[in-house]
């Protein structure tokens, strides 16, 4: 049967991109995406001592990880491998061991059961994991996508799904690379994202007498590149000098952070009229970056009553899409949603590519 004509099927998405062993499997019916299961196994805390991921190591994991991570995400989602009707895997960006660990994985079961293997854009899969609980139609184009993680930070304009065009990107370190270099200047501990917008969220600013101030690098700047590396570089001569209160470091590192990226992505969506603007990525998952986001398209909104998923400000038509936080960080379910778009395709062979482009 050719693809074109399936109505029901269901597809195995495995990412291995980086420290997240994932494999999920999505049934579409209908163009509505439903996930039967999303299994990562993560090791944070394995890297947590090198501040960081270490390849080798987690290509080992991710060896020892998959046949494991197969069977719970079958037992979920109450499927045979034989049950499948396409199997889907990162092929990068990412870190080429783990890439590779994946792809080969993926190849095996393709092979085994005669089905057809799917390589997928991991920076286009973070992009429509927003479908998911969705459909196509959810996108109103053309839209401004900003992906925001530890080793990315993109703009994309997006004319139609598979047709995309980055007009912007950090020259240095990436937004979430930012957040674990500063938190590793504090003594924090990685991943440093989460836990600077812990501390950040006890900071009140009745209760200090300081008024520190980062600089927010290249947020004026006429183009829609990124750079973080200057902020990092503030945030270590402050702790040398050591006149600083912590929290409210963590506090005005999470906004120097917040105030570039939602300044260049409105300046984008102004520039090239986008009905749209999408978040992805892990960083995606930091709700002042949420909220904040929110307030500035929709000034009216009451962030208590917000639904996570889709909101729209009546007075701009810019519709604000951002995926629930478990959807934001690595995970295979968003691969298998990518790979529905691109399963006419014919593939002969798969290369692990980490610095593949959108």
């Amino acid at each position: 049967m050719a693809a074109k004509n399936i109505k029901t099927i269901k597809i195995l998405g495995i990412d291995t991109s980086c420290d997240d062993t994932s494999i999920a499997l999505v049934k579409i019916q209908d163009t509505r995406y439903k996930i039967l299961s999303n299994v990562v196994s993560s090791q944070v805390k394995l890297h947590a001592k090198y501040g960081g991921v270490f390849p080798s190591l987690a290509k080992r994991e991710h060896q020892k990880n998959l046949p494991a991570v197969l069977n719970e995400a079958l037992r979920f989602a109450s499927l045979s491998q034989g049950e499948i009707d396409f199997v889907a895997v990162t092929s990068g960006p990412g870190l080429e061991p783990c890439l590779w660990q994946g792809i080969n994985f993926a190849q095996e079961i393709a092979k085994k059961y005669k089905k057809p293997l799917i390589p997928v854009n991991h920076i286009e899969a973070h992009i429509l994991a927003n479908l998911i609980e969705g459909s196509p139609t959810s996108f109103n184009l053309p839209a401004i996508a900003l992906v925001v993680s530890g080793g990315h930070t993109q703009l994309i304009l997006i004319k139609k799904i598979g047709r995309y065009r980055l007009i912007g990107e950090t020259r240095d370190d990436a937004a979430g690379e930012c957040f674990d270099k500063a938190a590793r200047i504090l003594g924090l501990s990685y991943p440093g994202g989460p836990i600077i917008a812990a501390e950040a969220a006890k900071y009140k600013i009745q209760n200090t007498s300081h008024k520190l101030q980062l600089p927010r690098p290249m947020m004026y700047t006429k183009d829609y590149d990124f750079s973080f590396s200057g902020l990092k570089t503030a945030v270590l001569y402050m702790v040398k000098q050591g006149n600083y209160d912590k929290i409210e470091m963590c506090r005005e590192i999470q906004q120097s952070i917040i105030d570039v990226l939602i300044h260049k992505t409105i300046k984008a969506a102004k520039d090239f009229g986008v009905k749209s603007i999408i978040l992805g990525g892990g960083v995606a998952a930091n709700q002042e970056l949420r909220n904040q986001f929110e307030l500035k398209i929709n000034p009216d909104a009451n962030m208590s009553g917000l639904r996570p998923k889709r909101r729209r400000n009546q007075k701009s038509k810019i519709k604000f899409l951002v995926p629930p936080e478990i959807l934001c960080t690595d995970n295979a379910a968003m691969v298998a949603v990518a790979a529905y778009f691109h399963r006419a395709e014919k593939v002969k062979n798969i290369e692990a590519d980490a610095n593949l482009r959108i």
